[in-house]
């Protein structure tokens, strides 16, 4: 594990999906931390609070280009998603799925943010014949292909927590992994569920910290938070 300070005082982030529920995590994460002093929050809907250190920007996202001059931030943490259920449209989900966070990333690299973050899953793969995995697979690829120096790509199993919108399949895939977890040991840990404190947790870290890995599993994710989750500054 690579590690070494890339520490900078009074940060500036941008959080695209800061209503979700890793978003959320993360939002409040990023406001109780002192290296930060104002985020950016693009999204279509208020998150319903004010803060000293927020800036919202209530945009439409599929058209983010829009709002470029806007989109300046040391850091951009992109955990914008969607599900077939929520999302039964193709060509709208792939525009949520694929086209928002290379959007961001091409502004990130036209205009200098430097750490660039978004959330995958676990079996992102361009070449899947499984059209969720393929996409976020293809979106893995344009990401990196922007060329943005400090890039993590997380790719994180079945997350969970508790959601306000109803998700019954989801739901129901969430108390199954709560039973399975307990089986899935040594090699498999990486298929077992995941909190989204611990993935928003992470990317902190990661966002402060150099780190060797671009695409970094599940389980991964969780060692990091763990080792870290004690430490307010980079190690």
């Amino acid at each position: 594990m690579g590690k070494g300070q890339i520490k900078l005082k009074e940060k500036t982030a941008i959080i695209l999906g800061a209503t979700g529920l890793t978003g959320g995590f993360l939002l409040q994460m990023l406001l109780n931390d002192e290296r930060y002093i104002k985020i950016r929050l693009f999204s279509r809907s208020s998150i319903g609070f004010s803060h000293p250190k927020l800036e919202e920007h209530l945009v439409d996202l599929l058209n983010l280009e829009s709002y470029k001059t806007n989109f300046l931030a040391d850091e951009v943490f992109c955990c914008i998603g969607t599900t077939k259920a929520k999302t039964p449209d193709t060509e709208m989900y792939r525009k949520i799925d694929f086209g928002i966070p290379v959007s961001a990333a091409k502004i990130s690299r036209i205009n200098g943010i430097e750490t660039f973050m978004v959330i995958s899953s676990m079996g992102a793969n361009s070449k899947s014949g499984v059209s969720y995995n393929r996409i976020k697979g293809e979106m893995e690829e344009a990401v990196l292909k922007c060329g943005i120096p400090n890039t993590y790509i997380l790719q994180p199993s079945l997350i969970g927590g508790k959601r306000e919108e109803k998700r019954i399949g989801e739901w129901l895939a969430k108390q199954f992994m709560k039973v399975l977890n307990f089986v899935l040991v040594g090699p498999l840990e990486k298929y077992r569920s995941i909190d989204p404190e611990v993935i928003a947790g992470s990317m902190v870290w990661l966002a402060n910290n150099n780190y060797d890995s671009v695409r970094i599993q599940s389980d991964e994710i969780k060692r990091i938070y763990e080792s870290h989750s004690n430490t307010s500054e980079t190690d």
